[in-house]
């Protein structure tokens, strides 16, 4: 190893704070306007945007040419592994229940709740998304829940925009927790206490976010027919999903919370159906006709039962899947033993021509250039098992079992392509000091910092998809920026994570797994043209909270 292979990076290359976070933004600016006004293709956005990064690293943050093309290669690999390989599992679990024709028995068992199409877009993505997310993450219920809303009569680009929407509020609280337990071992600080400030956060977002489903999924229209639905399942998410990231477990808070919102849906429905449904029901049919797109909500019959009444095996039999799925993960992931079994199989090694050769200040290998393939601990594998068993239970033929596994990885072939070449930008920005750089310059503003804390949050889920990457960023920024501006530190790192949750809407990886999984790969700039101004003005909503938090206005609210 020579001198020159070894790189520290420098915040602060081109002497000004502020000229170093303007240059280390032109990678994000250019994905940006790449997807949203020159309108490319999201792979092709990803990779030009890459290679900026990389120009950018090695003119301005004097990164060795070799080390920043690396970075690349393990951001990309990163991205096929852990992160596609989530979602093709989750994908395929799905497709093996469209097969058995045991799907069309589960849209029949919402159909027995409400048959109203927008009462169905909060069930399903925000109430069984919730779930998804708080057991997988990673953009698994955004390829789940947006085929499900497709085949219950939903255009592809409006399914699209309702499960990327809903896909933000249990995201703080995903896949078990792990963005806050991220950030609490970055930090020091306990996490569950940041868990508890993130409690006192979300859920006032989590509350509305059946509103906004309603006016994306039906306009006006939808909001004043089915509002009292979304505000009884908002407020049942919401106060529990407080209390139980104060005083139960920061990681069954998602569990616990979608689960308090499905069954409050339930008791409501029981007694009070909305109006509109069935003609809701129709102009989304008329769109669908009006697209040149197929309808689906009848596909896959020849697959099906005899279509006689829904008994009660058929609703449990629908439901097997998703109960296998909470069962699984529950086990992986709450039983000591278990979880130390599947963790004892990780292969860890550090990134070849990376590890010892990326140094952070105190002159240690940066932790990201650690790789780490979990191959069994791993949601897509626990996804993959259960798809298997699902396949088995359902008598499915291995035929028809590999060959949907086959058909979803030639189906999301630009898709793979579009993540890898987004953390591969992620892991360019990262390692050559360009996102410490932006996030030091925002942190310079002193005491008006709590007000703006969520925005870095907001970046770092927007560039990587994961609000556990966001954490990984920033948090340890947020806790030095705090003391040194006399803040509370805790309440900033909360704030991260807090943020992270309307950035993941708007990230291209999320985009692309929405578009792949309801079949627009393509239209990745238009939809992220539509939901940009969703995710804008609610983390224009979590910065004002947040700072009014840091003032005595709101400093009663937290724990």
């Amino acid at each position: 190893m020579t001198p020159l292979e070894v790189f520290t990076p420098d915040i602060n290359p081109l002497g000004a704070q502020w000229l170093s976070a303007l240059v280390g933004l032109v990678p994000i600016v250019t994905m940006m306007v790449t997807l949203a006004v020159l309108r490319w293709k999201a792979h092709w956005a990803g990779l030009f945007s890459t290679a900026v990064a990389i120009v950018i690293a090695v003119v301005a943050f004097r990164m060795p040419f070799g080390l920043a093309v690396n970075s690349g290669v393990e951001g990309f690999f990163f991205g096929l592994f852990p992160i596609i390989w989530i979602v093709i599992a989750a994908i395929w679990f799905y497709q093996i229940t469209v097969v058995s024709g045991r799907f069309n028995d589960l849209r029949d068992t919402f159909n027995l709740i409400s048959d109203d199409p927008r009462v169905q877009a909060i069930l399903i993505a925000f109430c069984f998304g919730g779930l998804l997310e708080a057991l997988a993450g990673f953009g698994a219920p955004v390829a789940i829940t947006g085929v499900m809303l497709m085949a219950i009569g939903f255009p592809a680009f409006r399914a699209a925009m309702v499960v990327l929407l809903a896909n933000t509020a249990p995201v703080a609280f995903g896949a078990v927790a792990i963005p806050i337990i991220t950030a609490g071992n970055l930090t020091g600080i306990d996490y569950r206490e940041i868990g508890a400030y993130v409690g006192h956060q979300t859920p006032i977002l989590a509350f509305f976010v059946p509103f906004l489903l309603l006016l994306l999924a039906d306009g006006i229209r939808g909001l004043k027919e089915v509002w009292p639905v979304a505000m009884a399942i908002g407020a049942g998410f919401a106060v529990t999903q407080w209390i139980s990231a104060t005083y139960i477990s920061v990681e069954l808070t998602d569990v616990i919370a979608s689960l308090v919102g499905l069954g409050v849906g339930v008791l409501v429905l029981k007694v009070w159906q909305p109006k509109g449904g069935h003609a809701a029901l129709e102009r989304m049919r008329a769109e669908v006709a009006a697209s040149g797109a197929a309808d689906i909500t009848g596909a896959h019959d020849e697959h099906s039962r005899d279509r006689g009444p829904l008994t009660p095996r058929h609703i449990a039999m629908a439901l097997l899947p998703y109960v296998l799925v909470i069962i699984i993960f529950s086990v992986a992931k709450l039983v000591p033993p278990v979880t130390k079994a599947l963790t004892s199989t990780d292969v860890k090694f550090g990134w070849p021509g990376l590890y010892g050769n990326v140094l952070n200040s105190a002159g240690e290998p940066v932790s990201s250039t650690m790789f780490n393939f979990n191959w069994l601990s791993n949601p897509g594998t626990l996804l993959a098992i259960t798809a298997i068993l699902v396949a088995l239970i359902y008598r499915v033929s291995a035929r028809d079992t590999w060959g949907e596994l086959r058909n979803t990885v030639v189906k999301m072939r630009w898709s793979i392509l579009t993540v890898g070449s987004v953390l591969a930008l992620a892991y360019v920005l990262n390692l050559s000091g360009q996102t410490i750089a932006v996030g030091t310059w925002i942190a310079g503003t002193g005491a008006a910092f709590a007000f703006l804390s969520p925005t870095l949050g907001w970046i770092g889920t927007a560039i990587t998809g994961s609000d556990t990457s966001a954490n990984a960023l920033f948090a340890k920024l947020q806790q030095t920026a705090g003391a040194a501006a006399g803040l509370d530190q805790t309440l900033l790192v909360a704030a991260n994570t807090s943020g992270g949750v309307v950035g993941k809407m708007i990230s291209p990886q999320n985009l692309a797994i929405a578009c792949s999984a309801v079949g627009i790969v393509g239209q990745e700039s238009a939809l992220l043209r539509k939901v940009v101004w969703w995710s804008l003005g609610m983390l224009a909503a979590l910065c004002l909270l947040i700072g009014l938090q840091s003032t005595p206005i709101l400093s009663w609210m937290l724990p």
